[in-house]
């Protein structure tokens, strides 16, 4: 195979959040196979009153070794993004790959794709095309980046499609959400609950992530109410930060008198504490109202770990039902009685087992051959 010299351009550290990790892995991963792969990031990704978190950098981790980062974009200052399309056309790459999940970076992208897609084979890895949480100006800002490109990739067959409203190009490309290997080897699951001081009896279902209303924790929280759950010492592990106001969360935990059933660390979790989370669980569930793919998922994979989640997007394509877990509709009821068949049936180990199996289709090997391949067939 031809080696290619390809820009990434999106998030990566010091930023932090699934996006970097992602594109930290895809290049090198890029790298091992024979290409010349860098980052083109953020210098400002989002204003500070534009950003619902505690922070946008990383506080623990330190730069990935032998990757080439360029900070250099700046979303809100229009002159920047000339600069930006220079130095691109100045190092001539095969290809230059997007990252693009909001209408907010439509703008900044769509303008630097325009100035650099005459000289360069522009495509975009879309992990939504249509945003969880809809607001104006979203249709034309999407449509603006989505005219400046030669090519499409996505990690889920719902927005695949989705890419259809937008463009008419035949040049698409379908290939899984690869698996996080960034977070550390396994532990076991009495290291992992020793760690973060969890009882190494209980029954743990793990929440995992930011915490936003499209996600369904509310759902998840309702189901722990069923007295049947209740009896059986089921514990939820509800890991990470909320980018919304998380008073309601409380309410609903105490109207359900929930407080000794419910375990909350709502603050951004460390990269190196991440495996303890995974490792410590018995079952990681995504109750999630609307999906396209989840980082959450394939960490959940690497872990090997069995997964609820909701029949929605690209969730109910990669989780097969009763095999690696379960594909639930979002109802309060169904969530329950599924939690309750796992661990009454103790369905635990042969879900492991099937998901050791499964998780071979998420390899990276598989995405990058996808990606050269829509290169082949977009390139300019």
């Amino acid at each position: 195979m031809k080696s290619l010299k390809i820009f990434i351009i999106g998030p990566a550290f010091p930023l932090r959040g699934g996006p970097a990790q992602f594109n930290e892995n895809l290049c090198a991963e890029l790298n091992k196979a024979g290409h010349d792969a860098q980052i083109i990031s953020y210098s400002l990704q989002y204003p500070n009153f534009l950003f619902p978190g505690s922070s946008q950098y990383e506080q623990s981790r330190e730069a990935p070794p032998n990757l080439k980062i360029h900070t250099l974009i700046n979303t809100v200052n229009p002159f920047n993004w000339f600069k930006v399309a220079a130095f691109i056309k100045k190092q001539k790459p095969d290809f230059i790959l997007f990252r693009y999940w909001l209408p907010f970076f439509g703008a900044s992208l769509g303008t630097i794709a325009r100035l650099v897609k005459s000289k360069t084979t522009v495509l975009a890895l879309t992990d939504n095309i249509i945003p969880h949480e809809k607001r104006f100006g979203d249709n034309i800002l999407t449509k603006y980046f989505v005219k400046s490109c030669h090519g499409f990739i996505a990690m889920s067959k719902t927005v695949l499609n989705d890419i259809s409203k937008f463009s008419k190009t035949e040049n698409k490309a379908y290939s899984p959400h690869p698996m996080y290997e960034t977070y550390g080897q396994p532990v076991s699951k009495q290291e992992a609950r020793q760690k973060l001081n969890l009882n190494q009896d209980d029954k743990i279902i793990l929440f995992f992530g930011l915490i936003r209303h499209y996600k369904g924790l509310d759902f998840l929280i309702e189901a722990m109410s069923a007295d049947d759950i209740k009896k059986q010492n089921i514990k939820l592990l509800i890991a990470g930060e909320f980018y919304e106001d998380k008073q309601p969360y409380l309410d609903l935990i105490a109207k359900h008198k929930l407080q000794s059933h419910i375990i909350l660390h709502d603050t951004f979790i460390a990269n190196e504490d991440v495996r303890y989370y995974f490792c410590a669980s018995n079952l990681v569930a995504q109750t999630y109202r609307n999906a396209t793919n989840s980082g959450v998922t394939m960490v959940g994979y690497y872990y090997e770990k069995p997964m609820l989640v909701s029949n929605v997007g690209g969730l109910a394509e990669i989780v097969p039902n009763e095999k690696c877990g379960y594909v639930v509709e979002t109802s309060v009821p169904k969530i329950s009685e599924k939690i309750l068949d796992y661990f009454s049936q103790n369905r635990e180990q042969a879900f492991t087992q099937n998901v050791i199996a499964e998780k071979k289709k998420y390899e990276w090997r598989a995405f990058i051959e996808a990606l050269i391949g829509l290169y082949g067939k977009a390139k300019r």
